[in-house]
């Protein structure tokens, strides 16, 4: 059975105070720069947002589908979605983590749940700024910011109401920013999802040129300030870097994938131990 999605749209200033200008700032190398460059910088950038407000859009789409893991693969509304694991331990731990782990097995015979989501702007949010570098620069950051900020909107959203297992969740900013909530979104192309190939299937799956999200041959989204990942909500869910992999998982993982081995090598080169 397939499930349905939902899709969301919401004005620049709705999200603008979901924005992390920890990483805004750290798009321009402002560590260790003077209070006054970043005060120039910041009035400059909410310059631009309210310019932006009055013409564009940010988008999301997402679902919550009855899920299970099998094995290293997430079952993810009967699509067979193959994760990798670990192959060291991170710091502190001595278990090999997969995000296939934060769902309950399919032997258990217990339906659990898990998210997919994708967020972006209007492809066209840049297009005023292309003639100056300097405008131009500011107006990318800030779409990508848009595209983070409009993903923490909506995963508050889906936590409180949509998937409603955390209906009393009340936050401040900076808790929200720190990741203090329940269940974690980990995206596609960060440490533990580094294969973009990954998003052919989450477009299947949650019609991501519906909110005008296309791919390129490698999986990459345009626009370029796009976000795609899962949702999780086991409580002791947490972010993990997947490391190095060997040449042993990355056959296995082609084969899960029905991929042949050498297609995945070009996606996961980064990730492959030497």
């Amino acid at each position: 059975m397939k499930h349905t999605v939902v899709r969301l749209s919401y004005s620049v200033h709705e999200i603008q105070p979901y924005i992390n200008w920890i990483y805004f700032y750290y798009a321009w190398s402002m560590n260790g720069k003077p209070d006054e460059a970043k005060q120039k910088l910041r009035h400059d950038a909410e310059d631009m947002l309210a310019e932006m407000d009055k013409h564009y859009k940010t988008h999301a789409v997402f679902g919550v589908f009855p899920a299970n893991s099998d094995g290293d693969d997430l079952i993810l509304d009967g699509v067979r979605i193959p994760m990798l694991r670990q192959q060291h331990p991170s710091r502190g731990s001595q278990v090999c983590l997969c995000l296939a782990d934060y769902v309950r097995p399919l032997s258990s015979g217990v339906a659990d749940k898990a998210g997919a989501f994708c967020s972006s702007v209007d492809s066209s949010l840049t297009a005023d700024y292309e003639s100056d570098p300097y405008q131009r620069m500011l107006s990318q950051t800030l779409a990508d910011r848009l595209a983070e900020g409009t993903a923490e909107k909506m995963h508050e959203e889906v936590r409180r109401k949509y998937w409603g297992y955390a209906p009393d969740e009340h936050l401040t900013m900076d808790d929200t920013h720190a990741e203090r909530y329940q269940g974690i979104r980990p995206a596609i192309g960060y440490p533990s999802l580094p294969d973009t190939s990954v998003n052919f299937i989450l477009s299947d799956i949650l019609d991501m040129p519906s909110i005008g999200v296309r791919l390129t041959e490698s999986g990459m989204m345009i626009p370029h300030a796009s976000v795609s990942g899962f949702m999780f909500a086991h409580p002791k869910a947490r972010y993990f870097d997947l490391g190095k992999i060997g040449e042993d998982q990355l056959r296995d993982y082609a084969r899960r994938r029905n991929l042949p081995v050498e297609v995945l090598r070009k996606y996961l080169q980064r990730s492959l131990a030497r």
